[in-house]
C-alpha cells in the first residue's frame, strides 16, 4: 500500500511555487496577511475547480472534513468561508491573470509538435468569445442588457493542443474585436475568425506584421475581380480569386488584395465564403483550417461543463475575475499533467479522476492510469438445480 503523499499534493508539484511568489509581491498580495496566504486562497479555488462545489459552503465543508490531510497540501489552518469571500472580493485579480499565463507559457510547448488535422508549419490560432449571463441585480457593474448582465470572453486558442494563449474578460456590450485591439500579430502565424472579426483596418494590422488571417465574409462584401485560379468542384469549392475591396471607404481601410475562396460545405448544405490574405497555401486546406476553428467552441463548451464559470462564489467584478483566471489555470495545469505523464486520457477524464482521488495516498500516475479490472465470467454450466420448475 502507498502511504505517500495525497494526489493533491502531487498536483501542487506541477505549479511553479517560485513565479506564484512573484505574482504575489508584484500586487502586494499578502498585505496585512496572516492565516490565509493568496496560494491558500488558490488551493482552495482550485479544489472547487476540480471537484466541481457549488458554494462558499460547499468548500468549507469539505475541506476542514479533510483537515487531517490539508497540511500536506500547503493548507496550514482551517477554512472560514467568510474569509475566503473577503479574499475573492479583495485581492487584486491580476495576481492569477499572471499565474495563468505562467501556466500557459509553461503549457504551449509541450505541444508544439501535435497535429489538429490540417499539415502546416505555422503556428495557428482560433479567435472567438463566449458571453456568460449574470443576474443583473447581483452583478450591476457587468453591463449587457436592461434586465440581464453579462461577461464576455474573449479567447485565442493555439489549435495545437488546445491551450488558450490569450482571454480577455469584458462587459457582455463588447464587440468581437475587442480582442484584435489587445492583439500584437506574430509574424507568420495563421489567425483563424469568424464574420463578427470582419474590419478591414485591424485586419490591415495582420498584413502589416506579416501575419495571416482567414475570415469568413460578409454577405454584402462589394469587389472586383483581379485574378482567377481554377479549382477542384469535387472538393466542395467553387471558386478562387484574388479580389481587391471595391467600396472607398473600405478599400482605404484595407489597400491591399486579399484572396476568395468560396466553399461548398455538402454536411451542412452550406455555401461558405473565406477572405485571406494567405495566396501561396492551398484553397483546400483554407477551408480545412477554418473548420479547424471549431476547436475554440468545444474548448468554451468543456470550460462551461467541467468548470465553475457560469456559476460564481462571489458578487464583484474581483471575485468573478478571480474565480474565471483560477479556473483557466487549472485547465493549464491538467493539460500540462496529461502531457508531463503522457496519458492517453482526455482532459476531461483527468479531471474527473481527479474530483473524486485528490485526497487518496497513491502515486499520480497510477490513480491517472489504472483501469477497473475485468470481472471473469463464472461458468454456471454445472451449477446443480435446487428446485424443479
Amino acid at each position: 500500500m502507498h502511504l505517500g503523499r495525497t494526489v493533491f499534493a502531487q498536483i501542487l508539484d506541477y505549479l511553479p511555487r517560485h513565479d506564484f511568489d512573484k505574482c504575489i509581491r508584484q500586487y502586494d498580495g499578502n498585505w496585512h496577511t496572516r492565516y490565509f496566504s493568496c496560494f491558500d486562497q488558490f488551493l482552495c479555488m482550485a479544489f472547487a475547480q476540480l471537484t466541481g462545489r457549488e458554494s462558499l459552503r460547499e468548500i468549507e465543508t469539505c475541506l476542514n472534513a479533510m483537515h487531517s490531510k490539508l497540511y500536506h497540501c500547503g493548507l496550514r489552518g482551517s477554512i472560514a468561508r467568510s474569509t475566503l469571500a473577503d479574499a475573492n472580493h479583495q485581492r487584486d485579480w491580476h495576481i492569477y491573470y499572471d499565474f495563468a499565463q505562467v501556466l500557459i507559457r509553461t503549457a504551449r510547448p509541450l505541444y508544439a509538435h501535435d497535429s489538429f488535422g490540417v499539415e502546416l508549419e505555422e503556428t495557428t490560432y482560433a479567435l472567438d468569445s463566449t458571453m456568460i449571463e449574470l443576474c443583473r441585480s447581483l452583478f450591476p457593474w457587468a453591463h449587457y442588457r436592461r434586465d440581464r448582465g453579462a461577461v464576455k470572453l474573449h479567447s485565442m486558442l493555439d489549435l495545437r493542443g488546445n491551450i488558450p494563449c490569450q482571454i480577455y474578460i469584458s462587459d457582455g456590450k463588447a464587440y468581437d474585436t475587442f480582442l484584435l485591439d489587445r492583439l500584437e500579430p506574430e509574424p507568420g502565424a495563421i489567425y483563424i475568425m469568424d464574420r463578427g472579426y470582419v474590419d478591414y483596418a485591424r485586419l490591415a494590422i495582420f498584413t502589416e506584421h506579416l501575419a495571416y488571417f482567414v475570415v469568413r465574409a460578409r454577405g454584402n462584401l462589394a469587389y472586383s475581380r483581379r485574378a482567377y485560379r481554377s479549382v477542384d468542384y469535387r472538393t466542395g469549392l467553387r471558386s478562387d480569386q484574388t479580389i481587391a475591396l471595391r467600396t472607398r471607404y473600405s478599400a482605404q481601410r484595407y489597400p491591399y488584395p486579399l484572396r476568395y475562396i468560396s466553399y461548398f460545405d455538402a454536411v451542412q448544405e452550406q455555401r461558405l465564403v473565406f477572405l485571406t490574405n494567405h495566396f501561396p497555401l492551398e484553397a483546400l486546406k483554407i477551408a480545412q483550417l477554418y473548420k479547424c476553428r471549431w476547436q475554440i467552441e468545444l474548448f468554451f463548451k468543456w470550460i462551461k461543463q467541467h468548470l465553475r464559470i457560469k456559476t460564481f462564489y462571489g458578487t464583484s467584478h474581483n471575485a468573478v475575475c478571480t474565480q474565471i483566471w483560477i479556473a483557466i489555470s487549472v485547465y493549464a495545469l491538467l493539460a500540462t499533467i496529461k502531457k508531463s505523464l503522457n496519458l492517453k486520457r482526455s482532459i476531461s477524464e483527468i479531471q474527473q479522476i481527479l474530483s473524486i482521488t485528490l485526497f487518496e495516498q497513491s502515486p499520480l500516475s497510477h490513480v491517472l492510469t489504472r483501469r477497473m479490472p475485468q470481472t471473469e465470467e463464472i461458468d454456471l454450466c454445472n451449477q446443480l438445480i435446487l428446485f424443479d420448475l
